[in-house]
């Protein structure tokens, strides 16, 4: 994936050989893939899922994060 902005967004890090790409990280991306549905159909809340998400993947992400990110795969 090419970088656009100065912010990393979750699920990616810079690549370490060339700045202007990022990397999956899978298991960020696999968070996000089975929480973001339960935060969609309204079974989990933003804040429980960004906790859930933390716990998981050992990097944070806000309940507000999440938000946006599970809005952009709705609309898409």
């Amino acid at each position: 994936m090419r970088r656009s902005s100065s912010t990393i967004p979750f699920g990616y890090k810079l690549n370490d050989e060339d700045d202007s790409q990022l990397d999956e990280i899978p298991e960020e991306l696999q968070a996000l893939d089975s929480v973001v549905p339960m935060i969609q159909n309204k079974t989990l809340s933003l804040r429980d899922g960004s906790m859930y998400i933390t716990h998981l993947t050992g990097r944070s992400l806000s309940h507000m994060g999440l938000k946006k990110i599970a809005e952009k795969r709705a609309f898409g």
